[in-house]
C-alpha cells in the first residue's frame, strides 16, 4: 500500500495530519468580522470625497458672489446661494471699497450616521467693489494705478 502511495504522488509520501481538519471555518469567521470594518471604512472615503466636493462648491459660489457684489448686483446671495451645496448659508459684507461673500454649509456623513458626524465646510471670497470707482476722472489719479 505504501509503494502505491509513492508512485501516484509522483515519489513522494504525504503524512496525514489529524490536526489540520478543523481550520475549515476560520476563513468565514474573520471575514465575516472584517467585512462591516471594510464597509465602514468606505463609507467614510465616500463621505471625504464628498465634503471635499461640497469645499469645492462653496469656493466657487463665494467667488461668484464676491463678483457679483463688487459689480453692484443686487442678487448676489441669491447668485451665491444658487451656486452653493444645499442648505448653504451666505452671507454678503460690504465694505468702504470691497466686499466679502462668506458660504457656509454643512455636510452630513452618509446613511445612519448622518444624525451624528456633520463637518462644516465654507469659503470666503473677497472682490474690490466696482462701483466705489465710480466719479475717478479719467486721466487717472484715483484708486487704481495709472
Amino acid at each position: 500500500m505504501q509503494c502505491d502511495r509513492a508512485a501516484r504522488g509522483g515519489g513522494r509520501v504525504w503524512p496525514w495530519r489529524p490536526g489540520r481538519r478543523g481550520d475549515g471555518g476560520f476563513v468565514t469567521a474573520e471575514t465575516a468580522v472584517v467585512l462591516p470594518a471594510l464597509v465602514l471604512l468606505a463609507a467614510m472615503l465616500i463621505w471625504g470625497v464628498l465634503a471635499a466636493a461640497a469645499q469645492i462648491r462653496c469656493v466657487d459660489a463665494a467667488r461668484i458672489g464676491a463678483r457679483a457684489a463688487a459689480r453692484g448686483e443686487a442678487d448676489a446671495a441669491e447668485l451665491a446661494r444658487a451656486a452653493a451645496p444645499v442648505g448653504a448659508r451666505v452671507r454678503v459684507v460690504p465694505a468702504a471699497d470691497t466686499v466679502l461673500v462668506a458660504v457656509e454649509a454643512p455636510c452630513a456623513a452618509p446613511g445612519s450616521l448622518g444624525g451624528l458626524l456633520t463637518v462644516r465646510v465654507g469659503a470666503e471670497a473677497v472682490a474690490a467693489r466696482e462701483d466705489a470707482l465710480v466719479g475717478v476722472a479719467e486721466g487717472g489719479g484715483g484708486a487704481w494705478p495709472a
